[in-house]
């Protein structure tokens, strides 16, 4: 998907920027490249830099209740210090590397709902404006993938994902929002949980699981939200019995008994609580158990309305007011899309 508008600041007659970015999905800290297209205006123009920033759509909460904003998350420069002739082309080539934060907004090719971007800026003669909007689309981590697959094998369902603001205590979180992915629980847990919650906050060394469950209340206990948090390698992935282990942190998770009200919270003071987990994803199996569709088939169906309700250096964030639809409210000052 690709924007283009005339560099509005500039007014009539000043250039266009069309960011196309490379074909396919990228990855958590992988490489995200493509080329800034440039067209000149009717005069000639010193850019003095060209500037891509990664956006997100996010929930906010607050006492009135739940708003969408949109979250700037890292910025680079990838070009500038050249004068656009009167009239000319000239295309800049790109290659950045991508928080390894980042949130996923796929799953076997099937969209989950999450909404990023790529806003290309260019400064020019002193003056700004985010002239180009693109849409960032990411795939998972080998890891990632595995353990998500295995909530499937074992009869977990895929039932929406969303975009928090705000900070997950006790954890090494470097983005000012987190990534939750909200599965229906299995049958064999059905009785003890109202879904899980899944939260994946990767490194170069490794990952750390949040899990937190919606659990049910008892004939004369109210419900409550219980925490654990896990730590993975991303080595060896193919030679992990994720579904032992992964059966293995949800039974631990259902077994808590109380609520860690008092434990740490999330920094955005929305009222749910994080317990620091202490369990590490290490353990090793010779095979691979399977039962059931797996991840992949489930949030195929859901996708296609057939199973609904069955998966560095920061820039400082600013969360703007309510966007309403992330593209189509940008699109409205746009000159076309390609």
């Amino acid at each position: 998907m690709v924007f283009k508008r005339l560099l509005g600041s500039l007014g009539v007659g000043g250039p266009t920027v069309d960011t196309v970015l490379a074909p396919g999905p990228t990855a958590p800290g992988g490489t995200l490249s493509g080329q800034v297209h440039l067209q000149g205006g009717s005069g000639d123009f010193d850019i003095e830099h060209i500037t891509m920033e990664l956006v997100a759509r996010v929930e906010v909460e607050h006492q009135d209740g739940e708003d969408h904003g949109v979250v700037a998350f890292d910025q680079f420069v990838v070009g500038g210090g050249f004068r656009l002739r009167q009239g000319t082309e000239h295309s800049v080539p790109f290659t950045v590397t991508l928080p390894w934060e980042t949130p996923i907004t796929e799953l076997y090719g099937q969209g989950l709902g999450i909404v990023l971007g790529v806003r290309t800026e260019l400064s020019v003669a002193g003056a700004k404006d985010k002239g180009d909007l693109d849409q960032l689309t990411v795939g998972p981590l080998p890891v990632q993938e595995a353990i998500l697959e295995a909530f499937g094998q074992l009869g977990f369902g895929f039932k929406s994902a969303d975009l928090e603001y705000g900070r997950i205590g006790g954890t090494g979180q470097q983005l000012p929002f987190y990534q939750e992915l909200e599965l229906t629980p299995a049958p064999q847990y059905a009785h003890a949980v109202n879904e899980i919650e899944v939260t994946f906050l990767a490194t170069p060394g490794g990952m750390e699981v949040v899990l937190e469950a919606d659990k049910r209340g008892g004939l004369f206990s109210g419900g409550h939200d219980a925490v654990t948090r896990f730590t993975v390698s991303h080595d060896g992935v193919h030679h992990q019995d994720w579904n032992t282990l992964v059966d293995g942190w949800v039974r631990q998770l259902v077994e808590h008994t109380s609520s860690y009200a008092d434990h740490a919270s999330y920094d955005s003071g929305h009222g749910h609580s994080y317990e620091n987990g202490h369990g590490h994803g290490e353990h090793h199996s010779g095979g691979h158990q399977r039962s059931g569709p797996g991840m992949g088939t489930v949030v195929a169906a859901g996708a296609a309305g057939l199973a609904v309700g069955v998966v560095g250096g920061m820039v400082a964030a600013e969360v703007v007011d309510e966007v309403g639809d992330f593209f189509e409210g940008d699109d409205e000052d746009e000159g076309g899309e390609d």
